[in-house]
This record gives structure tokens, C-alpha cells and sequence, in this order.
């Protein structure tokens, strides 16, 4: 692969991780709720997930999602019923007792909660894979793929998505420091879990 299509694909999947949703929100939450190692934890496990949707884009996945339109949506629904779910969870979970405005260290619970729900919001979005079917296209020449060009290309995507919402993680925890967002944590949930039915209501309205 030449470097100018390279730095072009990596602008695009630059962009796109960029891009406000679900993902942003689940990376927010664990920053502020359960600390930056919590939030590092969404963020690798949300790359792992989206570098898997590229994988399998390489190997035909969004060719089998296009040829059966009943097995998207029914993915959709899977997924704007996770978004909803997570809404739910967030809105009647009880505030963590501390106030301060110390850093606080993730359990391994916490740890695997955010890791879960990281990969799972980043899986259960099957419009990612027709995504980099669609992009993965404008750089590929189908007689030309090799191993080693399917690795660069799966590889840049993992890597941007982890690197960028690693910074949203440390950004967040780091404002969650400074201004001490944990006292306010009531609210943020119910912002947050407000902002996850939305997305899933969202969802449903698209597919309808």
C-alpha cells in the first residue's frame, strides 16, 4: 500500500473515531464513574471490536449482511436494544459514595465491565462493517490483497480507535480531577443514560 493512501485511510478512520455516539459515551462513563484505567479498558476493548469488524469486512461479512437485509436489521435491533439497556442501567445505578477528588484506581470487576461494554457497543453495530467494506474498497484492489496489506490496513483502524478514545479517557479523568465530577456523578448518569436511550431510540426510528 503506498503512503499517500495509507495517511488518506488513516485520516478517514481518524475522523470516524472522532465522531460522536455510543462509543464516546461508554468511554466517558467509566472515565468519570471508575477512573482513566477503567476508561483505558473501554477504549482498547472498543478498538478490538471495531478492528474486528474490519477483519471481518476483509473476509466478507458486510457482503453476507448486504445479500440477507433481515439478518441487518435484525443486528440493528440487537443493538438498539444494548443501547437502551445500558440507558436503563446507567439511569437506576446508585451514585459511587465518594466525592472526593481523588483519582480513583478500577477494580477488576470495573475493569471487565468496562471492557465488555466497550467491545459490545462497537460489535452490536453492524453499519461498521458495511462502513469499512465501503472504505477498504477506495484502497483495495481485490487481485492485489495480500496478508500483510489486510494486517496494515485492520491494524490502522485498531490502533486510531485506541489511541484516540485512550486520549478521551485521560482527558476525561483528568477534568474529573480538575473540577470534580464525581460530586456530580448523579447527574452525569442521568445525562449519560438519558443520551443512551436516545441513541437507541434513534436506531429504531432509522431502521423504521
Amino acid at each position: 500500500m503506498e503512503l499517500s493512501a495509507w495517511l488518506s485511510l488513516a485520516l478517514i478512520c481518524t475522523l470516524g473515531a472522532m465522531s460522536p455516539g455510543p462509543s464516546l459515551a461508554v468511554v466517558l462513563k467509566h472515565s468519570i464513574n471508575s477512573g482513566p484505567s477503567a476508561g483505558i479498558s473501554a477504549s482498547v476493548a472498543h478498538a478490538l471490536g471495531v478492528g474486528s469488524y474490519a477483519a471481518l469486512s476483509v473476509l466478507g461479512l458486510a457482503s453476507l449482511i448486504a445479500q440477507f437485509p433481515a439478518l441487518y436489521t435484525a443486528l440493528l435491533y440487537v443493538g438498539a436494544a444494548y443501547l437502551a439497556y445500558l440507558g436503563y442501567m446507567i439511569l437506576t445505578s446508585k451514585p459511587s459514595a465518594s466525592n472526593g477528588t481523588e483519582t480513583r484506581t478500577a477494580t477488576k470487576t470495573e475493569w471487565y465491565i468496562a471492557a465488555k461494554e466497550g467491545f459490545t457497543v462497537a460489535f452490536v453495530n453492524p453499519k461498521t462493517a458495511i462502513f469499512f467494506v465501503a472504505l477498504f474498497s477506495q484502497f483495495i484492489d481485490p487481485e492485489a490483497m495480500t496478508f500483510t496489506v489486510a494486517f496494515l490496513m485492520c491494524f490502522t483502524v485498531f490502533i486510531i480507535d485506541a489511541i484516540w478514545f485512550i486520549f478521551v479517557s485521560i482527558a476525561a479523568s483528568s477534568a474529573n480531577d480538575r473540577f470534580n465530577l464525581n460530586s456530580k456523578q448523579g447527574v452525569i448518569s442521568k445525562i449519560l443514560g438519558a443520551a443512551f436511550i436516545l441513541l437507541a431510540a434513534r436506531v429504531l426510528y432509522q431502521t423504521l
